[in-house]
């Protein structure tokens, strides 16, 4: 069809498509995304979009499509675009730069940028020689779009990573440099004319247009190899301290709002000139390295700044000065000779921070920049909880104060610590009543940060004794010094704090959980995690564990805020874990809470996160009594680990962490087994494998026959899938599996898993190579022919016929190929389930003969490993357990869950474990004796080496 027929029908399509009904507007969509393909459709797509007569939100609509259509089609091989159209498209896009909507305006640039990053310069050489011609242009709409357009291909261009990407952009910023700066000179000398000759309009205008020539930042920082041999590039760098001292001026004069915030983004967008420049080229920035010291610390740490300076600016400032005093590349090095470029800077550095300028840097961070400002003061009585939520991004120039206070400090401690120690010193004696002594107290916050650094030079435990513990008496309007010294002390605790001290503090912590001030109290909760260390005792806790305990719990349910709620669960979590079974009496109000908070967190997944870790903490201290939350807990985690709920992205790990506290039931119920409906999906992916293999042995030990009963199929299936494509620890993992429920449960173990009893016979016959696989392998045969010996026989005809041999020609290799790989089983069980595995072959007439050797030599290995001699009692252990003990426990051990008790009961089922090896060994031989006769027996044991038969007799 013509083009004219094809752009109105297009046109009637996106016409469609800006519809607000659905009716309308759905086959319109469908009908676009059908044509995406089609040749011809992007010629179209520009014609409407250039067409300044159209409707604006379809010629929105039209560059959207061409848009999206270059990311899925622009690439060589798409059929929907042949190189004569987008020759032609190429053409179009840069014929006139007069789209007057703004918008419109941008997402051209932005799709002239896409086609720029694929094509220019090889297919599309014409691109930048049309912009700069266009941006020279006396016409001011055309010109804007121009610089638009270029300040969006620049930035595209610049991000290209690859070598020969970068040589092209090197050569592209060659060759429009000078360009670029000129025009950076004129727009930035007119915007300031206007300003100060107060034409708004015009200034706002021109300073558009510096905004926009400032592209020049990734020019300078990604065009050149070697910057520092470029004039052009070092006289741009030095012109930025310029300019940046005639915009904070003329930001003073006070220009209109719109004004005011595009001059503060020039601002830091010139900032950002110099901090990529040093990021990039640390040796290149070196001549910079003085002139940007000076530039950044007068402004912010002397009165030069004083209402000039904003928070932004002042953020880039401390970054600088972090990154030059940071910078690896500005010191000399430790071990080797320094580069003469690292000397050179270091040498820069020293002669800068001198001990006044650094003394006067520290003073003002901690009694100018630390202090607690009114808008935080307002917020801490009107929003509490958001005041304590870290450092909102709307404070940010607290948290970036604090890490170059610490770079600072760290780097030049020697300095720094008598004046900061003397600042301390004078805050002694406090006048309630005097709010600024009261802000300044607010100082120990520095003596937090740097507790590391000051290890040496303060006494803490002394400290806290003789003055903290006393201002945490002061009452009154005292609260911020409360929360300041309990924060503090935090600070200290894993630096240097004596452990008989620490019933001092859960006093302290305790009355503090206590205090009217909700921010103090929150504080309070947050030092009591820090507590939990490798200095922590259980008994000098527990005194104070039903108060603490008691207090958490109301906080949790006082604050509102989602964040906060966590951050106190987070806390309760720690306690439970710390005291395990010990915090049994004191969870009940928890446990009644948790459902509704549950239900209200709906919105929220990762405060539902923090409620899944305080649940396996809460059923790991519960231990059996757990079974009272399983009509709130089983739902739970049958929505976190249902992976066709969305919440399951956020939720599963810890829903299957959850899953496997089922070591912890007393038994299995209907719901607890239907949960595992969820398991076969996750059994396809490898993410939580090794957690999906626990909760199926936890399964198998808790109910192995229900269990095998309603999921061994499916379970055998995905087990099949997993060991086609799996590592060899992975193939470990899934035999394991099956080694267990073969223990638990050798008749049904081996009817549900039949299906992959095959792969493992071959793998013993092959000889498998991987001695931990050969291991697995051996157990779960050993299992089979001690505990299943008919379901052994059926295996080995159906084998025997597979392989198209003898039955005892089969069995004969099997038996050769044990022998042989003994030396890779090193669990003792199973070298002791082999011994009484191939015995119990015996008495037999046939195969054995020629392999009795072997077997005998299996045995006495067997016999040295579980007889080793008790010198005390003169007998021999066995490995085998008569009766049923429970273990004493000392203080730091975890008491043992329900399954460990269940494994306990198994063992002493366990032929490995009730079997003497001995007597079994005795009587096989006994009845081999007989079936053969004593003569026959007597040729047999001859079979055998003369130093295995002495052992074996010495052992019997």
């Amino acid at each position: 069809m013509d083009m004219d027929s094809a752009s109105s029908v297009v046109l009637q399509a996106l016409t469609q498509a800006t519809s607000q009904d659905t009716a309308v507007l759905k086959p319109a969509e469908e009908q676009l995304r059908q044509w995406e393909t089609q040749p011809g459709f992007y010629s179209v797509l520009l014609n409407i979009f250039n067409n300044h007569m159209l409707d604006v939100n379809v010629r929105w609509l039209a560059v959207l499509y061409f848009k999206n259509g270059i990311d899925r089609y622009w690439r060589r091989v798409a059929p929907a675009l042949s190189e004569e159209e987008k020759t032609s498209l190429r053409a179009g896009l840069i014929t006139n730069f007069n789209e007057p909507v703004n918008q419109i305006a941008t997402q051209i640039a932005v799709l002239i940028a896409k086609v720029a990053r694929l094509d220019c310069p090889r297919q599309w050489p014409e691109l930048i020689p049309i912009l700069i011609e266009s941006v020279k242009g006396q016409d001011g709409l055309q010109q804007h779009r121009a610089l638009l357009t270029f300040y969006h291909v620049t930035k595209t261009l610049a991000s290209k990573r690859l070598a020969q990407d970068r040589r092209l952009f090197q050569d592209l910023a060659s060759g429009i440099y000078s360009f670029a700066c000129s025009l950076w000179s004129h727009h930035t000398d007119c915007f300031l004319q206007q300003v100060y000759a107060r034409d708004e309009a015009a200034a706002l205008n021109s300073l558009e247009r510096t905004l926009l020539s400032l592209k020049l930042r990734k020019l300078t920082v990604h065009g050149f190899q070697e910057p520092q041999q470029n004039m052009e590039v070092m006289g741009f760098l030095n012109a930025v301290f310029e300019r940046l001292k005639q915009f904070l001026e003329c930001r003073q004069v006070g220009p209109e709002s719109t004004c005011r915030e595009k001059l503060e983004k020039t601002i830091i967008l010139y900032t950002k000139v110099l901090l990529d420049f040093l990021e990039y080229h640390p040796y290149a920035f070196i001549p910079l390295i003085q002139r940007s010291l000076e530039f950044a610390v007068s402004y912010i740490f002397t009165p030069a700044g004083e209402g000039v300076t904003f928070e932004r600016f002042i953020v880039q400032c401390m970054s600088l000065i972090k990154m030059i005093v940071k910078n690896d590349a500005y010191k000399p090095a430790k071990n080797i000779d320094s580069k003469p470029e690292n000397l050179e800077a270091h040498k820069i550095k020293t002669a800068f921070f001198t001990h006044p300028t650094l003394t006067e840097i520290g003073r003002r961070l901690v009694s100018h920049y630390f202090l607690l400002t009114e808008e935080e003061l307002a917020m801490w009585e009107e929003d509490p909880e958001s005041f304590t939520g870290g450092d909102s991004w709307k404070y940010s120039l607290r948290p970036c104060t604090e890490v170059l206070f610490l770079d600072i400090f760290h780097n030049y401690s020697q300095t720094l610590t008598p004046v900061l120690l003397d600042m301390v010193q004078n805050l002694q004696p406090t006048n309630v009543e005097d709010r600024v002594q009261l802000l300044m107290k607010d100082a120990y916050n520095a003596v937090g940060l740097a507790a590391y650094e000051l290890f040496d030079n303060v006494d803490f435990d002394q400290w806290f004794k003789n003055q903290l513990l006393g201002e945490l008496q002061v009452t009154h309007h005292y609260k911020l010094i409360r929360r300041r010294v309990i924060w503090l002390i935090g600070q200290w605790i894993s630096v240097k704090f004596k452990s008989d001290l620490r019933p001092l503090l859960y006093e302290v912590i305790l009355s503090l959980m206590q205090d009217p001030d909700l921010v103090v109290r929150i504080e309070t909760a947050t030092t009591l995690k820090l507590v939990d260390d490798f200095e922590f005792r259980t008994e000098q806790f527990l005194p104070y564990l039903e108060s603490i305990f008691g207090l958490l719990f109301q906080l949790l349910q006082q604050v509102t805020e989602c964040d906060t709620k966590m951050q106190v669960l987070h806390v309760i979590s720690c306690v439970i874990e710390r005291v395990n079974i010990q915090i049994r009496p004191y969870v009940g109000c928890l446990v009644q809470y948790l459902p509704l908070l549950w239900k209200q967190s709906e919105e929220h997944n990762m405060l539902r996160c923090a409620i899944l870790t305080t649940l396996i903490h809460l059923v790991q201290g519960l231990g059996a009594e757990s079974k009272n939350l399983y009509p709130f807990l089983l739902p739970v985690i049958q929505l976190s680990t249902d992976v066709s709920q969305p919440p399951h992205v956020y939720l599963l790990e810890d829903g299957l962490e959850l899953l496997v506290t089922l070591e912890n039931s007393p038994a299995i119920t209907p719901e607890l087994l239907r949960i595992f409906q969820n398991m076969s999906a996750l059994l396809l992916s490898s993410e939580n494998l090794r957690t999906c293999f626990q909760i199926v042995n936890a399964y198998i030990y808790l109910s192995a026959t229900e269990f095998l009963q309603n999921y061994g199929e499916s379970l055998c299936r995905s087990f099949c899938d997993l060991l086609k494509d799996i590592t060899n620890e992975g193939q470990v993992q899934v035999l394991k599996v099956v080694e267990i429920a073969l223990k638990v449960s050798p008749i049904l173990g081996a009817h549900m898993f039949q299906p992959l009893l095959p792969a493992v016979f071959r793998g013993i016959v092959d000889g498998e190579r991987y001695p931990v696989v050969m291991s697995t392998y051996l157990g779960i045969m050993g299992r089979v022919l001690l505990q299943n010996s008919s379901f052994f026989s059926s295996l080995l005809t159906q084998m025997a016929s597979e392989c198209n041999q003898e039955m005892d020609q089969l069995l004969g290799s099997v038996i050769e190929m044990w022998v042989d790989r003994m030396d890779n089983i090193t669990q003792p069980e199973r070298r002791k389930l082999s011994s009484l595995a191939l015995l119990s072959l015996l008495p037999s007439d046939n195969v054995i003969q020629d392999k009795f050797c072997g077997i005998i030599n299996i045995c006495v290995e067997a016999l040295h490993d579980v007889m080793t001699e008790d010198s005390e009692m003169g007998t021999f252990k066995c490995m085998l357990m008569s009766h049923f003990e429970e273990p004493k426990l000392s203080e730091e051990e975890e008491p043992p869950t329900e399954q460990d008790k269940r494994k306990k009961l198994l063992a002493l089922e366990d032929p490995v474990h009730s079997v003497s090896l001995q007597q079994f060994v005795y009587e096989k031989l006994k009845a081999q004796q007989a079936l053969l006769g004593d003569q026959g027996f007597g040729v047999l044991m001859e079979t055998v080496d003369t130093e295995l038969v002495r052992q074996l007799q010495e052992f019997l």
